[in-house]
């Protein structure tokens, strides 16, 4: 499955970068698995004091953050650093995982 990658080449403390690598990663193998998915697109980039990191794709939806453990660890993982995590997912309509993890 083609992802097309916008991501800046910045480098942010380790535990920030830690947390970003774990969203994405997670994201993309729950939309290989399970979004039937033609394509994603992965953002990650510094907006208003925060690190945004969002992964779309154009699959079937329907994610359920409380279904599984992947999801809500990476909840967990984000708010550990103060961060917010958003799942949007309508059946039929794809998915879109968001996270917003502040900077120093």
């Amino acid at each position: 499955m083609p992802v097309t990658l916008d991501v800046t080449d910045e480098r942010f403390p380790e535990p920030v970068e830690a947390a970003a690598y774990f969203v994405v990663s997670e994201a993309l193998a729950n939309v290989a698995r399970y979004a039937h998915a033609e394509g994603a697109t992965v953002r990650i980039g510094a907006e208003d004091g925060v690190l945004a990191v969002e992964v779309r794709d154009d699959g079937v939806g329907g994610a359920d953050e409380s279904a599984g453990t992947g999801l809500r660890g990476l909840a967990d993982r984000v708010a550990a650093l103060d961060g917010t995590f958003a799942v949007e997912s309508p059946r039929g309509g794809g998915t879109c995982v968001r996270a917003e993890i502040p900077l120093p």
